[in-house]
């Protein structure tokens, strides 16, 4: 089936012309979108008595059969039709004749377009929530088996405090937890109809446009029509929130890519999500994570270009919102393959605990609780940290040299202060003492999971009730 049309004036268009404004090279993603909701259009005519109830059969049986002939690639677009919009109304056209001519009643392609987009946020909203969701899965997953594992905390990429590996894995999760809620609160102003708004001052005929809304399962229609047709927020805000999610996995990778170098040696890359080197034979890379890394910088930029074209545009349509596809789709495509591509690497990743715990135990790390200490014997913390300072500065190895360093450091400074029980402390007693709520304390970790567990089975509900939302186009579409 190919899409034609004698009638679109776009046929007199020179070639350049129609290659330079053309967007159905892109917008055809928009197909079952555009399918779904011109469905939902001829409901809402036929409730208007603007088509008859054979009329609005045709319509959709025609639109329906258009669809199968895409998803199965039988269908070829019509680049002189400009777009995914026009190229769908000429195939029904083609297909059902006159009652094809009347789909457009009501409607422009303004609203049109504008539809189209929201249902391909929220769809794609949703399948980036799901992808979340498994990466947190399998962090909780990760926190779980090694309970009790310690490793080096730190600030500055220096080593700081001893801390759980549950701990460390969790704040990650905690980072995408914001993420979804993020994208939560955007599918939910995103899931409103702007339909019936026609070019930009409503639709006529006295159609209902919760009709449409309601078949879709969005959950409104837009308040004002000149707004409607040019609010692109929700393209914005999506994309923001899918950069906000880049720059956590990179985050994450640029750990999982330090602690897998041989310095470091807490992880071994999976074999079979990494390659070698063509030269070095020794080599084992970590592509995944520094891909990850790397393609944070393309949706970053997928986001900027899209705040441009927004800015200083009056209302109401301006052809200028055509350029916000392309960066969209790019956007939502790396950061789902972003997410399904590390949750891989993770799920193969080999901790190496014990390599972990040894540089936790060397150093200093222990220093902070020497000081802690120092304030239970009636010292201010000001003064018992200049104490350990000074103390650490002598040049102390571990944690033994350092308890005795301070020992020496503060008969020198504050002799009567009892210091026979100024001993070291491990990184496994310097983690205890701290399970306050949020704290790396193995039974304040344990409680943290216990949430975590809860968050994420709120948020799959939560998701279900998204699909359920999202799946109106397929079951639509037929």
């Amino acid at each position: 089936m190919n899409a034609r049309s004698e009638r679109s004036p776009s046929r007199s268009a020179s070639d350049e012309f129609l290659s330079f404004t053309g967007s159905v090279h892109f917008d055809r993603r928009l197909w079952k979108h555009d399918v779904a909701g011109s469905i939902a259009h001829a409901h809402a005519l036929a409730r208007a008595g603007v088509v008859s109830e054979r009329e609005l059969q045709e319509m959709t049986d025609g639109l329906r059969a258009i669809a199968r002939d895409i998803r199965e690639g039988r269908v070829t677009f019509d680049p002189t039709l400009e777009d995914i919009h026009m190229n769908i109304e000429s195939l029904l056209t083609d297909l059902i004749g006159d009652a094809g001519r009347k789909l457009h009643t009501g409607r422009s392609r303004n609203d049109q377009v504008a539809l189209d987009m929201r249902l391909l946020v929220r769809e794609s909203v949703a399948h980036v929530i799901a992808e979340t969701l498994r990466l947190q899965e399998t962090l909780l997953e990760m926190a779980v088996q090694n309970k009790g594992a310690i490793l080096p905390g730190y600030t500055h990429l220096q080593k700081a405090q001893p801390v759980l590996l549950s701990h460390h894995l969790l704040a990650h999760l905690w980072r995408l937890q914001r993420d979804v809620a993020r994208l939560s609160e955007c599918y939910s102003r995103t899931n409103i109809s702007p339909l019936g708004s026609g070019a930009l001052a409503g639709a006529a005929f006295g159609i209902d446009r919760s009709v449409p809304a309601g078949m879709l399962r969005m959950e409104g229609v837009s308040e004002n029509s000149m707004d409607a047709v040019s609010d692109r927020d929700f393209v914005a805000e999506a994309t923001f929130a899918m950069c906000l999610i880049m720059v956590h996995l990179s985050s994450l990778c640029e750990e999982l890519i330090i602690w897998s170098s041989q310095e470091f040696g807490f992880l071994k890359v999976p074999k079979n999500l990494s390659s070698g080197s063509s030269m070095m034979p020794q080599k084992r890379n970590p592509d995944i994570p520094e891909l990850v890394r790397g393609k944070t910088g393309r949706a970053v930029g997928g986001l900027v270009a899209i705040l441009t074209v927004l800015k200083s545009l009056p209302l109401a349509y301006n052809r200028d919102l055509q350029e916000d596809k392309e960066n969209l789709f790019d956007v939502f495509d790396t950061v789902g393959a972003s997410l399904h591509a590390l949750t891989s690497f993770l799920a193969e990743a080999e901790l190496d605990t014990g390599r972990m715990r040894s540089s936790a135990e060397a150093g200093l790390m222990t220093a902070t609780d020497l000081a802690d200490l120092l304030t239970t014997k009636g010292i201010p913390f000001r003064e018992a940290h200049s104490i350990v300072k000074e103390a650490a500065s002598q040049g102390p190895e571990n944690a033994e040299a350092l308890a005795e360093s301070v020992r020496v450091t503060l008969a020198g400074r504050v002799g009567d202060c009892e210091i026979q029980d100024i001993g070291a402390v491990t990184p496994a007693e310097s983690i205890e003492r701290r399970n306050s709520q949020g704290g790396t304390g193995g039974r304040a970790v344990t409680e943290q999971i216990e949430r975590a567990e809860a968050a994420l089975g709120e948020c799959r509900e939560m998701l279900e009730r998204m699909m359920e939302q999202v799946s109106a186009v397929d079951r639509l579409v037929g």
